[in-house]
Formats: structure tokens, sequence, C-alpha cells
């Protein structure tokens, strides 16, 4: 039976025949710290009374806190005509919220379910703690609704603290089911205006008659795992409230999705009691035996045991009227009619959805015939006639079997997400990145071992493993939380591919990758080495060429100067324009690198040195010059046809170092007692230490390089600054 204590509700009359109801509440003291430690679950109806057409207000009256509140009537089957409207006072701060809309009327039973009258109702709303209300029925156009049916109320909910476990739980897949010892609430009578209304006595509890409990059918086994549920005992139910033994239907062929409790400002804290608002409105206001919903989700993810029978079991609920009989449903604690569930709200229904179905073998992204269990229409306007097949989403929405806005247009569009989350396969999978390997073109190479990192959209929760490909076979498998795994790769060519298998054994795979595993080390067919080249000279900056040839038997990535300076080239790069140092010996270290990233270097060394004219042996008329500009400070100069200077040295590369104007003259230069070329020394503008004539062999070798001066009609002069050797 259900147990009420009565308050009194102060009105104010409207035009129209309609009722503008409110009632308000002085704080109660079950306020403070220690009350809220632990508080039983009570419900207060306040009767909403006609006076009449003439407006006139009536004095506020007195009542507990509470939290969640909607309004009912007598007569379960009739609508009513208008939208509730309500506003409340918050307990803590006194100010009154704007109005808002309660949505319609709750599905009724397709048979009785208590030993008391079903009560028609609209859906509840969570308020938080509130110590005032006020209620309006009005028409659509804003005019107050008339003919009200009878026993019109606002009920209002105070879940109560009952559980200290309730603060503490946590989302989604990390909620474990606490069960710790409900304390069964009993009503209490509120204090209220003697001068407004009577209050009607609680009725004094008794023991309820032990019912004949329905055999308990044995669970089977789902196909995916079962997600975290908070037990009945960890949000506090109280079950003296329902003492009637649950039903049981023969399977689950569907799963209808609701929103309950009308707002999203609520904190997950709050969520037990929430849930007890809920079982306590659907039990001693709408008359109902138990919760009707078989399973309660908010907006953390966290998953709370609704109606009682076992959450294995395909107990029959009270959600949506003309096919419980073959369904189970699950509500979305919030309102989605413009704002859609969170992620993890759509996650855990998910996984609830996909465990429910999967002890029957129904795909949660297939079809199913329905026999109705009722005649009437959908929200959409599709008719149904009891005893009726009709085909549905295995999941399915609220409104798709019943003539209501539930679970509103934001999750219904949501639907489709649930059902691929449910059914799988894994979305959104890719390969982010192949570690341990260098990508030419669309090819990895490796040295053997790579690390495979990727990513998918759907929530670890609903996933089973990953899989490491390698030539389309599994090498490797990392749990679902992984986001990466190592695999070695024998020598030769492979594709590698990464595999995520849903929980409901469905996979998805993401495209082959191309991985040459190379373990041979680039060579040096030319090994690095320098040759001088034309260019203004000086001590410290001798200008040479640097030259190599690296290749790979797979890929060559770069090869890379190492020092006596550092610089990186591409793999066709094979000669690159320096300085180096005339008197000092340097090492010319090249590394050359393949894309698996083995690796080979060659360091020679290399000497230029830089040969005065005091150095050569002369032959005809030369005269000393002396300038900052020359190398040394000096330089020969001579305008004698057949004057000659010979330097002699072991080295692989030489240059002929002068002085240019615009009345410079030509020389030949001799090479190993042949003339080699005819070099012409005039210049525009005048230019000290230039390297204008170069020579290099092919290795070391003692060699002597001689210029003549040719006498040049009009500019016969030339200027020598030396010779520079590489050794």
């Amino acid at each position: 039976m259900r147990r009420r204590a009565w308050v009194s509700l102060g009105a104010v009359i409207l035009g129209g025949g309609g009722v503008a109801t409110y009632a308000a509440a002085s704080p109660s003291s079950g306020h403070g710290p220690e009350a809220r430690a632990k508080r039983p679950v009570r419900v207060y109806d306040l009767a909403l009374e006609n006076a009449g057409s003439d407006k006139r207000r009536l004095p506020r009256t007195e009542t507990k806190q509470f939290s969640l509140l909607g309004v009912s009537w007598q007569d379960a089957d009739r609508q009513l005509d208008g939208t509730v409207q309500v506003r409340t006072r918050d307990a803590g701060t006194g100010e009154w919220t704007g109005w808002r809309d309660l949505e319609a009327g709750v599905d009724p039973l397709e048979v009785p379910e208590a030993d008391s009258e079903e009560r028609g109702a609209t859906e509840p709303l969570w308020t938080g703690p509130s110590d005032g209300v006020e209620v309006q029925v009005v028409h659509a156009d804003g005019t107050t609704a008339a003919g009200l049916p009878k026993g019109l109320q606002v009920n209002l909910v105070d879940p109560g603290v009952v559980t200290t476990a309730e603060t503490k739980l946590d989302p989604a897949a990390f909620v474990t089911a606490e069960t710790p010892t409900p304390t069964p609430g009993t009503s209490t009578e509120p204090t209220g205006s003697p001068a407004t209304a009577t209050p009607t006595a609680p009725a004094t509890p008794t023991a309820p008659a032990t019912p004949t409990a329905p055999a308990t059918p044995t669970a089977p086994p789902s196909s995916v795992p079962q997600p975290p549920v908070v037990a009945r005992a960890g949000w506090g139910a109280d079950e003296a409230m329902s003492p009637e033994a649950p039903e049981y239907n023969p399977d689950v062929k569907a799963v209808f999705v609701h929103h309950s409790a009308g707002t999203n400002d609520y904190s997950c804290a709050e969520s037990p009691a929430l849930v007890r608002g809920i079982y306590a409105y659907h039990v001693q206001t709408n008359g109902w035996k138990d919760l009707g919903y078989n399973f309660l989700v908010d907006k953390c993810g966290t998953v709370f045991e609704g109606r009682k029978g076992g959450i294995d079991q395909p107990v029959l609920g009270a959600h949506t009227y003309g096919w419980n009989r073959e369904s189970a449903g699950i509500a979305v604690l919030g309102d989605h009619t413009s704002t859609g569930a969170s992620q993890a709200a759509l996650t855990s229904v998910a996984r609830v959805a996909a465990w429910k179905l999967g002890q029957y073998g129904a795909d949660p992204a297939g079809t199913v015939q329905l026999t109705a269990g009722a005649t009437q229409d959908n929200y959409f306007g599709t008719s149904y006639t009891a005893g009726t097949a009709y085909e549905f989403d295995r999941v399915s929405a609220h409104r798709d079997g019943f003539n209501s806005e539930c679970p509103g247009n934001s999750l219904y569009a949501q639907l489709p997400s649930i059902r691929t989350l449910a059914a799988g396969p894994v979305q959104g999978l890719k390969v982010t990145s192949l570690d341990g390997t260098g990508l030419s073109g669309t090819t990895y190479y490796t040295k053997g071992k790579v690390t495979a990192r990727w990513s998918a959209t759907t929530p670890t929760s609903l996933i089973k493993e990953f899989r490491v490909l390698v030539d389309g076979k599994t090498a490797a498998t990392a749990a679902p939380t992984a986001t990466s795994q190592s695999v070695t790769l024998a020598a030769g060519a492979h594709t590698v591919a990464v595999r995520a298998v849903h929980q409901s054994g469905r996979s998805a795979t993401t495209a082959a990758l191309k991985v040459v595993t190379d373990t041979t080390a680039p060579t040096f067919s030319t090994a690095p080495k320098l040759s001088l080249r034309t260019g203004t000279v000086n001590t410290t900056a001798v200008p040479v060429t640097l030259a190599w040839k690296s290749a790979d038997d797979a890929a060559l990535r770069r090869t890379q100067l190492l020092s006596p300076t550092t610089a990186t080239f591409g793999p066709t790069t094979t000669s690159s324009q320096r300085t180096a140092k005339s008197g000092t010996a340097s090492t010319w270290s090249m590394r050359a690198s393949d894309w698996a990233g083995n690796t080979r270097t060659s360091s020679p060394s290399f000497t230029p040195v830089i040969l005065q004219e005091s150095k050569a042996t002369k032959s005809g008329s030369w005269s000393t010059r002396s300038s900052g500009e020359y190398l040394g400070g000096k330089s020969y100069s001579s305008a004698s046809k057949g004057a000659s200077l010979s330097w002699t040295f072991t080295g692989r590369s030489a240059s002929w170092v002068v002085s240019r104007a615009s009345g410079s003259g030509q020389a030949y230069v001799y090479v190993d007692g042949k003339k080699t070329a005819t070099v012409d020394l005039k210049s525009s503008t005048t230019k000290y230490r230039q390297a204008i004539w170069t020579k290099s062999w092919s290795s070391s070798a003692k060699h002597t390089v001689k210029i003549v001066v040719v006498g040049t009609s009009g500019r016969p002069t030339i200027t020598t600054d030396g010779l520079v050797h590489l050794k």
C-alpha cells in the first residue's frame, strides 16, 4: 500500500476555470549536517483544488524539503488538456526558478501491478533541495487550462540520504556495486498551516505480507561482458516500499531508451538520491509496484539497477506501454530534448543494451518483430493493434512504441551511435605512427623491431582487444586500453596492420602498411674526398670541393657531414663546396644512413698546404711585391716573356693563386712537363688571392706545376701569389 502525509497547497484561481497553485516551505529540521548524514525517503502529496473562476490568492503553507516533483491525478487513462508548468524555490538561497514544463504523462500500465489505484502522472522533475513550489496548467496559447482531471496533486519527493556510499560512486567502468544496509523510509507528517489544511495522519506501517516468490529463470550467459552496475542496495532502495515480487518475461528481444528527471542540472554525486526519488515517485505516486525502468544511467556513465528481480534476468518493467513484455527499459537521467546525452552515458547505455541482448543472441544493430500489447499510436502517428507483430530496431526509443517525446529529440538522434557502440565494429581506428621505422614514399623501413601506435573513437570499455597483424596474421595482441604494441619483423618485405576486436566479436582493420626489414648498412662507393677549387684563398679558408658517393641495397635516406663542420644532404647529392684551413690536418667524417636506420661512416683526413713563391724554382726576371693583400704579405711579378716558376710537391690536388687586374696578362701552365692550360689573369676589377686554375688526381703522388709568362701584348705582367696543394 502507498503511505502518504498530506499538506495543503495555496492556489491562485485563474480565469477560464483553470487553477494555478503553489506551495512554499520554511527550512525544516532535516537540513542540518547531522540530518543530512542519514534521512529516509518521503513523498508529500499536495492537493490542487479548483476554487472557482474568481481570481484570489490564499496564504502560502510550509512543507518539508524536497528534491523531485511531479503532478498526478486519479484517472491513469486520462491525459491532461494542457502543459503542467512548475517553479520551485531553492532551499539554500531562497531564489525562485523560472517556469519549467513537466513532460507529458507517463505510460499507463498494461496490467495493474499494485494493490492500490494507478494514477496518471507527468514525468518527474529533479529540482535539487527545494522548499517551495508553484504549479499551473496552461494551453499551448498560454491560457490557463480548464477541465482539469479529478484528484490533481503535486507530489514532492524528498529522496533523503540513506547510504554513505552514494557520495563515493565512481563513473562508468570504475563503478562497483556496493551493498550497505538500506534504511527503510517511513512517511511522516510535515508541518503545515492548520488554517488552510487538515493534514491526514500517515498510516501506521505494518509488516508487508511475504509474497510468493516466482520461479526465477536461469539467466543465460551473454556474448559480451556485463558492465558494472550499482545494485539497489548501493543506491539505497527501500525494499519495504515495494514488497511485491518481480515478474519475468521469457526473454529480452529489444531495449527501449528513455530519459527521466527532466534536467541535466545535477551532480553525479546526487545520482543515487535522484534514482531514489524516481523510485518513490513511481511507487507512491504512479501506484506501480516498483521502479519502472530496468536500468538507469547518469551523465557520468554510472549504471544503476532499476526494477528488482536480478539485472541478468528478463524482468518485466513498466516503461514502454504495449511493449514491456518483450523488452527492457534503460533511462538516461537528464533532459535530452535539445541537449544530447554525454559520451559516458551513451557508452554505458550501449554496454547495457549489448549485454542484455547478448544474453539472447540478438544483434543490437538489427531489427526484431515485437507483438503489441495494446492498441495505440506512437509519437510519429504509427498505429499499433494489440496482438499484431511489428518491426522495431533492437535498440529503440520510447517514442517509437508510445506517443511520448521521450527520450527527447537530441538523444533520439544519438540512437544510431548507441547501436554502433553496442554492436560494433570499433569506429575511428587508425595507425597514428609506426615507431622504429623510416618512411620513404609509401614504404616503411626498419631494422626489425617496430612499434605500432593507434587510436580509435570507440570507448575502450566496448573493445575486447587489439591485434597487430603481420602479413595478415596475428603477430601480437594488446589489451583494450592499449594504444601501442611492438613486434619484430624478419628480413624482407611485409605488411603491418592493426585490428580492433569489438566485444561483440566484430573487428575493424586498418589499411596494411608496407614495411621492409633491412639490416644491411649503406656503402660509400666513392669515399669522401677533397679537391681544391677556384675562389678566394685565405689561410683559414681554402676553397675545396667535398665529393662522395653513397648507396644502399634498399633505400638510402641521407648522407651527413659530421666534421669538421656539419651538414645534411639528400640521397642523390654527391658533392658540396666547402672551405678548409691551410696547414692543418682535418678529418672529414661523413655518415650514410638508410631509411631503416642502418648507418656507415667514413672519415678521411686532408691538409691544404700553401706554397709561397719563395718555395718555387725561378727562371727569368721576377720582382717582389709587398702588400697585406698577398698570401704571406708578398708576391712575385714578371713581365718577361718566358720567365717561369716551378713548384714540386706530393699531393692529390693543386690550385694556382694569383692577383688579377685589368692590365694582367696570360700564363702557360705545365703539369709534370706537359702544357695543360693557358690562363688569362685579366679582370675588370682588382682581385687578390684568387685560385684561378686547379688540377686534381685520383690519388696522392709527386707532381710539378710550372707557370710561364706569355708576354701578352699590351699587358704582359702577371702577379703570382703561390700554389696550394692538398695532401
